[in-house]
């Protein structure tokens, strides 16, 4: 797929919430898949196909229930309504977000929408922006499309690497500008907004390139 193309299939939003009273930020994606939403509930459900496209998984898959994706976060099933919504906890470290996820019957398929929402303190947010976990998103949605077109199950050791080839530094670049413009959508100043997408791309590649350079 045109690397160009595939960032640009997701569109991207960054709102403000709360929660009990406390400020938060919530990153959209949003994406529309050539299949049906059964199809895509069972791959974002299925624990035999998750690994397929995203990381193994283990843990009771289930309101109520604990998950954890394997070297990254885990957290707690809150809601599951097959086959349009389901919501969980997102804990890594010492840090607790939000992930909720709803599906639509859409004319080419199916669509996907993402919520990611945190409690972000301000100097974090300044450094990174959304992109600090929106690209990290945007990754697995261009992982899910590939499993989805070609069948094909990905391979941990070639994803950990993508993003330090010249097709991965790309996509993220694109995927760090989009979530650049994202939040001076919502209210960021744009060169502040910027900076912050370059931070974002040097963390994600391990380089320093800036936008001016891309």
């Amino acid at each position: 797929m045109d690397i160009a193309a595939a960032a640009g299939l997701v569109v991207r939003e960054v709102r403000n919430g709360t929660r009990e009273g406390v400020p938060t930020k919530v990153s959209v994606a949003r994406r529309t898949y050539a299949t049906d939403r059964a199809d895509l509930w069972d791959v974002l459900t299925n624990a035999e196909r998750i690994p397929r496209w995203f990381l193994p998984v283990s843990g009771d898959l289930k309101v109520g229930g604990h998950y954890q994706l394997e070297g990254n976060a885990g957290g707690t099933v809150e809601r599951c309504e097959a086959p349009e919504f389901f919501a969980l906890t997102w804990e890594f470290g010492e840090m607790t977000s939000w992930v909720r996820v709803r599906l639509a019957e859409a004319p080419e398929g199916a669509t996907l929408e993402l919520e990611h929402e945190a409690v972000v303190p301000q100097e974090l947010w300044d450094q990174f922006g959304p992109g600090a976990t929106g690209v990290g998103w945007d990754g697995a949605l261009y992982g899910l499309g590939a499993y989805l077109d070609t069948g094909a199950s990905m391979d941990p050791a070639e994803a950990a690497l993508w993003g330090t080839t010249p097709e991965g530094k790309t996509f993220m670049r694109l995927c760090a500008d989009g979530w650049a413009e994202a939040a001076i959508a919502s209210g960021d100043a744009p060169e502040a907004a910027r900076a912050a997408a370059d931070r974002t791309f040097g963390f994600y590649t391990g380089t320093s390139e800036d936008s001016s350079e891309s």
